[in-house]
């Protein structure tokens, strides 16, 4: 205990609230140091204290106050009080104790000369918000940091100076040593007819001696996409008798804009690029042209309207958050209605913090398309009855089974990957030759092979052929090729009725037309091109390195490899067919006959299909220049892999073409409801993983189960199964299971600027991925696996259970089906993701638990609570909310605006939390409750939401003006004055700001 005293005994970096004088009077050097906060927790207050009245008295004898105490200041010169905090009501006392503390944060401008008004009021009807002043005192700041027990007891006078009762002012101390004391705990035990336990007269160690987490305010990463912090402090008593400090704080996030803003941009060149390869399909008969003119005119309307979705969220200069009264606003819709990061912090009798987070956010649902036909998950029913029944049938049109599309997406996708990389590793080989590297040669032909065959091989496809051999049947010259059928014979039909587009041929011959027998030998002969190159690859590499390594038997061996060369080119010349790329256009209509002789075009192709295959004048125009010795094949094979990944980009897109074109109008609709639900749960996702990421920086077992089976992020919805909130419902659940295609990457930030730690998103709607920069100092802290660039991957889960009157309707006289189905689902996922954690990690990269229950116990209780049909089950909510915590996953909390039923839900956890993690008195479970509802972070939001979108932290609403608006319409006088008052009031806040 004494090595713990000397660490904490340094007055060079403690500021008021962790000192306690031993003399009678503060010399100058320490009240110098009274609030300077302290370095080493930059969220603690410079000075916090605690109040209590005493002996309180009413004008009606005949009832006890319900009292809350409102704390103003004011600094010189400044010539008026500012609001600066207010404590929780306490009814039917007059011995009132308050569970929440008055804190000073290292923002507030305040110093020695401080004056501090105390106020305590009596609230008459709380529902009617009609209170008067019971009366007031006032202290410097300066006699507090003298007092030698830092406590004053101060009269309250009323406005006609009558004595009305005591109000007691403790500064809180916290000292090593079991002799620190402070005077709230000599209070009376009993409060509003409820034993309260007495106040702990000793705290354990310093706050800086152990604090290590990340600030809101301070922290480098955290600054950068957090702002807008609130703070509130409360000291509550435990069961051991001791105090628990608890730090409540709330957070706007820059995210809330910069992610919509990155996410739109990627959907309009997806978009685009959609149309680019509709145009690039070249010509075709007119029934496929007016089938892609239509489907290209559904995708520019869907752009434009993207466009000015970009436009609007580069020109909005508002507060970093979307309040609920414009949930509905077009050009706000991919905003996240009221996102917030709630964060509790615990410091328990030990001195250790203990960081609890929750992401709260609206639920994402796309408010400003309405409701009235249903939420995603029916919508989506709708779409697929709709496609089946378009679907055209086998005598009238090719038909893809919906496997077959999937399948068209992968290849056009790995298509266009391996494309790239061919060429990017062709380029490093050719860089290689001409440095003369062989083990650069050697390994970078290893990589350039694996790519190569595996390009081959996904086009080696019977899939791939037949789509070509659809779209060749599509051309113009394919049409005229045939017997011309007359007008009545043979015609296209296009309907389009009930947002559905729908295009069949007519006519006898359409069977003959649209399935002709076509031999699968072209197509073939292409990917074949390309193993060929890559063969000849090959073999010239060898060559030159045995030529390298044994320069005195070069010219036998080349000889000798010159002849198998010849050889096998002769022994698979009725297999390989070189084509000249450019000339890609040219489609046989008759695939039947053999291929003509090459034409003078094609020279340039076949003279490097010579080379490659051995021909002598090849390395004697060369004798010394490997770059100059491999650049006719790696051009040749660039040029083959060119043409058939062309080729297979158009077949895949000319069939997904054909599968969109007769419910494109509903498609794209789905589809844009579906990218501002998808949006909004993103915004959020990436919030937590920051926050999660930066908390557990240091904590090897988290960061090991990140990357092995991926991050937990569980949602908690209230939203009840009935009218629009069923519809918001659907949304919402459909977008957090979109959550499955996101990954994250931890990298290195370039800078150390605020835009240089905000996220990164890439990718398309198949898949996307979040690049997360990070200091270098962080980035240093983890595994080599995530330092690599692994990609992390999300595991989301969804628990919804309806709480309010609605719900109550929805169980009586309507549906809860939906609720079931979803936790069933997210049931099965959590289960899914603890068996595969107990399969490959141990138990101790888990947290620490005090309760008793173990994990698969919790799961169990949680499967009894699903499947039991049982109104308004909440204990499915909390189960839930423990077992992610357990799991070192994420949370999320959503109502329909993230305002009411989230505050209560995210205040009740918070108190499940201190009294089951960290021994909160039960006796005062109820008033912890109400005063974190009633003057805790989730009452900014609210007030944020009413003060027309003003950040709360420049400008807090006095109550009083709150409570007094429903008199306001009695009187047009009362509301003039009001409003005159109101915009003084606000006007002297922006200035003291």
């Amino acid at each position: 205990m004494e090595g713990v005293r000397e660490r904490g005994g340094s007055r060079t970096q403690r500021p008021w609230s962790v000192y306690r004088a031993s003399t009678l009077e503060l010399s100058n050097e320490m009240i110098g140091l009274a609030l300077a906060g302290n370095s080493q927790d930059p969220d603690a207050p410079v000075l916090e204290f605690s109040v209590a009245c005493a002996d309180l008295l009413t004008p009606a004898l005949d009832r006890k106050p319900n009292s809350f105490v409102s704390v103003s200041c004011t600094t010189p010169p400044q010539a008026f009080w500012t609001k600066h905090a207010q404590t929780e009501v306490i009814e039917g006392t007059s011995n009132p104790i308050f569970l929440s503390s008055i804190a000073f944060f290292q923002e507030s401008d305040i110093n020695q000369q401080t004056q501090v008004k105390v106020a305590v009021y009596d609230v008459k009807d709380r529902s009617q918000g009609t209170m008067y002043m019971l009366g007031s005192a006032l202290f410097p700041v300066k006699e507090l940091l003298q007092e030698r027990s830092h406590r004053l007891q101060l009269e309250l006078r009323s406005a006609e100076n009558r004595r009305v009762g005591n109000i007691t002012i403790a500064a809180w101390q916290m000292e090593d040593g079991a002799d620190q004391r402070t005077a709230v705990g000599r209070l009376p035990d009993n409060l509003s007819g409820r034993t309260v336990l007495p106040v702990d007269e000793s705290l354990a160690e310093s706050m800086g001696a152990r604090m290590k987490y990340a600030s809101l305010f301070r922290d480098t990463l955290l600054r950068s996409v957090f702002g807008g912090t609130m703070s509130r402090m409360y000291r509550l008593p435990t069961t051991a008798g001791n105090h628990l400090r608890v730090l409540e704080q709330m957070a706007e996030s820059v995210l809330s804009l910069n992610v919509p803003r990155q996410f739109v941009k990627l959907l309009l060149e997806e978009d685009a690029a959609r149309v680019c390869e509709l145009e690039e399909l070249g010509e075709l008969s007119p029934c496929w042209e007016g089938l892609r003119r239509q489907i290209v005119s559904q995708y520019q309307t869907i752009i434009l309207g993207y466009q000015e979705t970009v436009s609007d969220l580069n020109a909005y200069r508002g507060p970093s958050f979307k309040a609920s009264s414009l949930k509905a606003e077009r050009k706000l819709e991919f905003m996240s209605t009221n996102l917030h990061v709630q964060r509790m912090r615990a410091q328990d009798e030990l001195g250790l913090e203990h960081t609890y987070d929750v992401v709260t956010v609206g639920a994402p649902a796309a408010h400003c398309r309405g409701f009235k036909n249903g939420g995603l998950r029916k919508l989506i029913q709708k779409f697929e009855e709709a496609k089946k029944h378009s679907a055209p049938s086998s005598s009238q049109s090719i038909v893809f089974i919906p496997q077959d599309v999937v399948r068209a997406k992968e290849i056009i996708a790995h298509v266009n990957t391996l494309k790239t990389q061919v060429g990017y590793y062709a380029e490093r080989l050719s860089r290689a030759a001409k440095e003369r590297s062989p083990g650069g040669l050697e390994r970078t032909l290893a990589i350039l092979a694996d790519k190569t065959r595996q390009l081959v091989t996904v086009c080696d496809s019977k899939l791939l052929a037949s789509a070509i051999q659809a779209l060749n049947a599509a051309r113009p010259e394919y049409i005229a090729s045939k017997a011309s059928p007359s007008a009545d014979s043979q015609h296209v039909v296009l309907r389009n009725d009930q947002d559905t587009l729908l295009a069949t041929w007519s006519g006898s011959s359409s069977r003959s037309s649209l399935h002709v027998d076509w031999h699968e030998e072209e197509w073939e002969k292409v990917w074949l091109n390309v193993d060929k190159c890559l063969e000849c690859i090959i073999q010239r590499v060898d060559k030159l390195l045995q030529k390298e390594r044994r320069p005195s038997l070069g010219g036998q061996d080349n000889t000798q490899s010159d002849l198998q060369g010849g050889a096998s080119w002769k022994g698979e010349e009725k297999r390989a067919f070189w084509i000249n790329p450019e000339s890609t256009s040219q489609a046989s209509s008759s695939s039947a006959s053999p291929p003509p002789p090459p034409s003078s075009s094609s020279l340039p192709a076949l003279s490097s299909a010579q080379e490659a295959y051995g021909c002598p004048g090849a390395e004697e125009a060369y004798p010394g220049e490997w770059s100059e010795a491999l650049y006719p094949l790696l051009t040749t094979l660039t040029e083959c892999v060119t043409m058939m990944s062309d080729k297979a980009k158009k077949s895949m897109v000319f069939l997904l073409m054909q599968d969109s074109a007769p419910t494109i109008a509903m498609d794209l609709s789905l589809q844009c409801r579906r990218d501002v639900v998808f949006c909004q749960t993103l915004t959020a996702l990436i919030c937590g993983f920051i926050i999660k990421l930066r908390n557990c920086l240091r904590d090897n077992g988290f960061l090991r189960q990140l990357y092995t089976i991926g991050l937990l992020a569980q949602f908690e919805s209230l939203l009840s199964t009935y009218g629009e909130e069923l519809a918001m419902l659907e949304d919402m659940s459909v977008g957090i299971m979109d959550l499955r295609n996101v990954t994250f990457k931890v990298t290195q930030a370039t800078g150390s600027s605020a835009p240089d730690m905000l996220p990164i998103i890439t990718g398309n709607r198949d898949g996307f991925n979040v690049r997360i920069p990070l200091p270098g100092t962080m980035f240093d802290a983890l595994p080599r696996e995530i330092q690599s660039g692994m990609l992390l991957r999300v595991r989301p889960v969804h628990f919804n259970v309806g709480i309010n009157e609605q719900q109550t309707l929805a169980e009586k006289f309507g549906d809860t089906s939906l609720q079931e189905t979803i936790n069933m689902e997210s049931l099965c996922r959590l289960n899914s993701y603890y068996e595969q954690f107990k399969e490959v990690l141990p138990e101790d990269c888990l947290p620490r638990s005090r309760s008793q229950t173990c994990l698969p116990e919790l799961l169990r209780f949680l499967g009894q609570n699903v499947h039991a049909r049982k109104n308004k089950n909440v204990d499915i909510l909390w189960q839930a909310a423990e077992i992610c915590r357990r799991l070192n996953g994420v949370r999320f909390t959503s109502c329909k605006s993230a305002k009411d039923r989230t505050a209560m839900s995210v205040t009740l956890e918070q108190c499940l939390i201190l009294q089951h993690e960290h021994g909160m008195a039960p006796q005062v479970f109820t008033q912890a409750l109400d005063c974190m509802r009633r003057v805790g972070t989730r009452e900014g939001v609210i007030q944020k939401n009413l003060s027309g979108l003003l950040p709360v932290r420049d400008l807090r609403l006095d109550p009083g003006l709150l409570y007094s608006l429903p008199l306001l319409a009695l009187s047009p006088n009362l509301l003039l004055v009001w409003i005159f008052l109101s915009v003084a009031y606000f006007l002297a806040k922006l200035r003291c700001s």
